[in-house]
């Protein structure tokens, strides 16, 4: 698939974006083509969408640990995908949302509202 990389590993360990801005994250995916990592639409700076609508590539994968679904945005569905350069996902001990320290004490509120 064109629209995949195997061999390029993420770019860190937490969306890039938010990481620049000290902003947080509630899940976070990775582009498969160039591995760029961003936040999940469920957090409110929805990254990930943004890097797919800035750089054209439809394919992410979750970076979730335990997980290893890819989706399509193009289809909005799931997609299928080989295994992707490691790490594979964020570190198991990085809290959700995260990363604990950014995380307001309202976090809930700020996402519903």
């Amino acid at each position: 698939m064109d629209d995949i990389d195997p061999d390029v590993p993420p770019s860190g360990t937490g969306c890039v974006e938010c990481d620049e801005s000290g902003s947080w994250w509630v899940h976070l995916r990775r582009c498969a083509k160039c591995g760029h990592v961003g936040c999940c639409d469920d957090s409110i700076n929805k990254h990930a969408t943004a890097h797919w609508h800035e750089s054209g590539h439809p394919i992410m994968q979750t970076f979730e640990p335990g997980e290893d679904w890819f989706w399509d945005y193009r289809t909005e569905r799931t997609a299928r995908g080989p295994q992707l350069a490691p790490p594979t996902s964020r570190p198991a001990d990085q809290t959700v949302p995260g990363p604990a320290e950014r995380v307001p004490a309202d976090w809930q509120q700020e996402l519903s509202g």
